[in-house]
């Protein structure tokens, strides 16, 4: 089949910028269903979080009760019974902020793995077309560096936010109580501070957008070209390829560097007015103080105050480094979500019993996009137990009649039948337990050779996967690996030449029992003596069930109840070998050129012209 990891022709690859226009509270509100499922340690979070954020403004007020009532009357007893209850305090205060952050990690932990997995499962039910239009990279990011931004925004950000909130309300009403005016000179400074705050939460958030951005291309940028570093290596492309990586890699250090830029002016300037502020405390309290309106002890918890309120704020730098990064990655995970399952399952399903394999095309036409045919009124029939053959250029539809048959598109027009019910009805997971598929391009997952037959089926006995492999003739080579089908295969099976994988992907369609095996370009990438292995296995594979096989090489279809001949996403001639032959149409043509340059196979193309010419002798 046609690799679907690349963009198919015409397809637009979708654009990777949030639009920044979605509202922050309808994604929090999104956010919150993950978290939503655990009340209890939802709930024993914030009470830590809010506890430890009411104990810690308790501090500067025990200092000035010890200044003020204590120290000042030399009141040592006393001193020491306030030092016990501060250090009590410091307890609690310790004790508050572990189990806040130990809950608020766990909260996280458990929200974005559930999150992970509804990105997988809607993976899984989306279009091809999707992933036509979409990098492996760029989607990994999603599921990856995305959903742990998230997860620190759910276990450090939110929470914390939260917290802090408390903080700031309890340490003002304590200010207000202790002196009111010295509290008015203190929030002299807010509006600057609110101002800075408004302008950088602005421009951090498009600075962060462009930070996820980059991130993705990179990711995209990596996953290709690692894949295809043989090719980049045999045309000698190291240098052009490292060139553009060090584009790519630019402007993720450029954007970086902004992001960091509008952090590094954020958190001076909020320093600085709060410095100011000290200041300005120190300046109006000293003349209260030598005019006895004021105690010293106020003065210096006002001083632990100013620290402990600002602090806070200074944090905001970090927390809105957090907050920012979040949302544009949920941004990103939701427009993701949000994608649209394109095939359905029907709502009335029907599945098929005592399943014969009969397939009948009625008036297809498709287009991946718009009305870009790619085919157009496509009919034909086959039989219960036929063997069709599809013919044709590259590009004239004989992988997107596969993909139809399948189900992972559906027809803009026209039916697809199997035993004389549309597809349509059939739900996506019972159609495909009948229909063994082998492609060119095998995959094999990390795993066992045995994983890769059975795929985790665990109703497939081991006695049945050697029966499979001795049929196809799989077994003589997977016994001798190391382990035997316990052999380990490494990622996409590298380890194993091409013969080998395809001959694995036989014995998984075989054990898997199909009613109609698709077998696309299944011999095209073997050597000989493997291919006359699998062709002699094909038989008794194909013996009873109805198949469907594409290959450009001639000789490998002339076997076939019905031959169909593709050209531009219509079918231009159908018939068997002989007759498309005695036709000289298209098929011919194909046939004549394929064989005009391979001499050492004359023989046989004689053999194949030699009932053509007979019947050309009667006819004269």
């Amino acid at each position: 089949m046609e690799n679907q990891s690349q963009p198919k022709k015409g397809l637009q690859m979708e654009a990777d910028t949030p639009s920044g226009n979605v509202l922050d509270a309808l994604l929090l509100r999104r956010l919150y269903r993950y978290v939503k499922p655990y009340p209890v340690l939802l709930a024993s979070a914030t009470v830590l979080t809010i506890s430890a954020a009411m104990i810690s403004p308790l501090r500067p007020y025990l200092t000035k009760l010890a200044i003020d009532s204590y120290i000042a009357i030399g009141d040592y007893a006393g001193l020491f019974a306030l030092s016990m209850v501060f250090l009590g305090v410091l307890g609690l205060e310790a004790l508050a902020q572990f189990g806040s952050t130990y809950l608020t990690q766990l909260l996280g932990q458990k929200a974005v793995m559930n999150l992970r997995l509804d990105i997988f499962t809607h993976l899984q039910k989306l279009a091809l077309s999707f992933f036509d239009r979409n990098p492996i990279g760029r989607l990994m990011t999603r599921v990856t560096n995305d959903v742990e931004t998230l997860n620190e925004m759910l276990s450090s950000g939110l929470v914390s936010l939260l917290g802090d909130v408390f903080q700031l309300t309890f340490i003002i009403v304590m200010m207000f109580i202790l002196d009111w005016r010295l509290t008015l000179v203190t929030f002299s400074v807010l509006p600057l501070m609110f101002w800075a705050t408004m302008v950088f939460k602005k421009y951090v958030r498009l600075a962060y957008q462009d930070v996820r951005t980059e991130v993705a291309r990179l990711n995209a940028f990596l996953q290709e070209h690692i894949t295809g570093m043989t090719i980049v290596q045999l045309f000698g492309r190291e240098q052009k390829e490292f060139e553009k990586h060090a584009d790519i890699n630019a402007a993720h250090r450029d954007a970086n560097i902004r992001s960091v830029w509008y952090y590094s002016i954020f958190y001076p300037t909020i320093e600085l007015l709060s410095a100011i502020a000290l200041g300005l405390i120190i300046w109006y309290s000293s003349t209260r103080v030598l005019e006895n309106s004021l105690t010293l002890g106020v003065v210096i918890s006002f001083v632990q105050y100013i620290a402990l309120f600002f602090r806070p704020l200074q944090d905001l730098s970090d927390k809105f480094n957090i907050m920012q990064t979040a949302v544009t990655s949920a941004e990103r995970i939701f427009r993701l979500l949000d994608q649209k399952v394109f095939i359905k399952e029907p709502e009335q399903p029907i599945v098929p019993t005592d399943l014969r394999g009969e397939i009948r095309f009625e008036h297809v036409s498709f287009a991946y996009i718009d009305e870009h045919w790619v085919l157009h009124d496509v009919s034909f029939e086959a039989k219960a137990g036929e063997k069709i053959a599809l013919v044709g250029a590259t590009g004239s539809g004989k992988s997107t009649i596969i993909n139809l048959l399948c189900k992972f598109y559906e027809p803009q027009k026209g039916r697809i039948l199997l035993d004389g019910i549309d597809i349509r009805h059939i739900p996506e997971r019972e159609l495909r337990r009948h229909i063994g598929v082998v492609l060119q391009d095998v995959f094999l997952f990390s795993g066992t050779v045995r994983d890769n037959i059975t795929l985790g089926n665990p109703d497939i006995t081991d006695a049945e996967i050697e029966r499979a492999a001795a049929l196809v003739g799989a077994n003589a080579f997977i016994e001798k690996l190391p382990n035997g089908y316990h052999y380990a295969v490494q990622e996409r099976g590298s380890a194993l030449s091409t013969g080998q994988r395809q001959l694995i992907s036989f014995v998984r369609a075989m054990v898997y029992n199909p009613k109609i095996l698709v077998l696309d370009e299944a011999t095209s990438s073997v050597d000989t003596e493997t291919e006359q292995l699998i062709e002699k296995a094909l038989e008794t594979l194909m013996h009873g069930r109805t198949s469907i096989v594409i290959a450009h090489r001639l000789s490998t279809v002339q076997k076939a109840d019905k031959i169909i001949v593709l050209h531009r996403g219509t079918i231009r001639e159908m018939g068997t070998h002989q007759e498309l032959l005695q036709r000289r149409g298209l098929y011919y043509k194909l046939y004549e050129l394929q064989y005009a340059e391979r001499p050492l196979a004359n023989a046989e193309h004689n053999k194949a012209r030699l009932p053509l010419a007979n019947g050309l002798a009667k006819n004269k």
